[in-house]
């Protein structure tokens, strides 16, 4: 544990990331990208806050997308699931070159490449210094990774769910189309319900309000910012059951 460290507000975090963050300006998956979000989690790590991670898909295959082309919804999602698996091995080879132990935890039992998923076993991964990365999603279709991002944070006791964008936060309108466009320090869970603000789709949401649990948006692409979210600073924003202000 880094001793100049400071004091922790979160020991235990879920960081979500999308697919296409992996993917970075091109397709697919970008060893340079995967090498970067290796060294933010490292870095987090050596403050001694345990990590989990929930990784999207869509930088392979979208489920929503493929089904609203005409495939059947429930297959598409399934392959969307394995879309989130190969990320998952993924980062979990750039993490284990950094020297960080990292277990991949599968809802589709796939016992050549996962373990499967199983709460106790999880944590007391965590417990014991290593990098969990929840793969699949929930297992079932119809439901987003968003969605198992949520459900896992709450199984696993995480102090907060840290959501890595493209953009420093929650905006009010699209600031990468809108020049006028204003951030959220802090928004409550309604408000972002209500908004329809581009946080979590709303059953991650719910989820997250109905057990008290903060969303904490943010660029991932800023070197530090991991850190200093486990920190407690005023990074990106906080979604929570708090009164909505403007930064």
């Amino acid at each position: 544990m880094d001793a100049d460290a400071g004091p922790l507000k979160y020991r235990r975090i879920l960081l979500k990331l999308s697919g296409e963050a992996l993917a970075g300006d091109g397709k697919s998956i970008n060893p340079k990208v995967l090498q970067r979000i290796g060294e933010e989690v490292a870095d987090v790590r050596e403050l001694g806050v345990e990590v989990a991670l929930v990784i999207g898909g869509g930088n392979i295959f979208r489920g929503v997308s493929a089904s609203t082309a005409g495939m059947d919804r429930a297959t598409a999602d399934y392959m969307g699931m394995l879309a989130t698996s190969i990320n998952a091995l993924a980062l979990q080879d750039s993490l284990e070159r950094l020297g960080i132990q990292t277990r991949v935890q599968s809802a589709i039992e796939m016992q050549q490449i996962a373990e499967p998923y199983i709460r106790r076993r999880a944590v007391r991964h965590l417990e014991k210094g290593r990098v969990v990365i929840f793969a699949a999603g929930t297992g079932n279709p119809y439901f987003t990774t968003d969605t198992a991002a949520s459900l896992r944070a709450m199984e696993i006791n995480a102090g907060v769910i840290v959501k890595a964008t493209k953009v420093d936060g929650v905006y009010d309108k699209d600031p990468l189309e809108h020049d006028d466009a204003r951030r959220f320090r802090t928004v409550s869970y309604l408000e972002a319900l209500n908004r329809g603000l581009k946080v979590m789709d709303s059953t991650a949401i719910s989820l997250c309000m109905d057990n008290r649990l903060p969303i904490i948006v943010f660029a991932m692409e800023r070197q530090g910012n991991l850190r200093k979210v486990a920190k407690g600073d005023d990074v990106g924003t906080l979604v929570a059951s708090v009164d909505t202000e403007m930064a």
